[in-house]
């Protein structure tokens, strides 16, 4: 594992989005983790739940955090299609696209609704990553 990322697992959009990095990611270089877990603050005791609901948190090999769109690119680039979302990085982008990803992070559940008519998923309708949650628990 080279970043462990902390998403919100009741978020249609972000599980659809953390299966599709899981799908992607063939070397096991990215670890989810659904910050929405009854255990997540047992296991994760230096991440606050509250503050990685309001931004994507990521954590590095070397305990380094990185925050939303920091931790997508990197996340992306692990799993080998870094191009999705490199462009959002570029000086000239990367003011608009953080404050858009910080929008979109705050109406997460309202976009969810009204781009798959779920605002939130149902107690296992959205693990994405469970089968690599579940390995890589300890």
């Amino acid at each position: 594992m080279k970043l462990r990322v902390f998403y919100d697992g009741s978020c249609p959009l972000c599980a659809a989005e953390m299966k599709q990095l899981a799908a992607a990611d063939r070397q096991g270089q990215v670890e989810l983790q659904d910050i929405t877990q009854p255990d997540f603050s047992e296991r994760f005791p230096h991440i606050d739940p509250v503050a990685a609901d309001r931004i994507l948190h990521g954590e590095t090999d070397d305990g380094t955090l990185l925050y939303g769109l920091d931790v997508t690119a990197r996340a992306w680039n692990l799993a080998g299609k870094g191009w999705r979302v490199n462009w959002l990085r570029w000086p000239l982008i990367r003011p608009v696209a953080d404050r858009v990803y910080l929008f979109f992070a705050r109406h997460r559940h309202r976009i969810s609704r009204l781009l798959t008519g779920r605002e939130h998923c149902e107690a296992g309708t959205c693990s994405p990553a469970e089968s690599r949650q579940q390995s890589s628990r300890r």
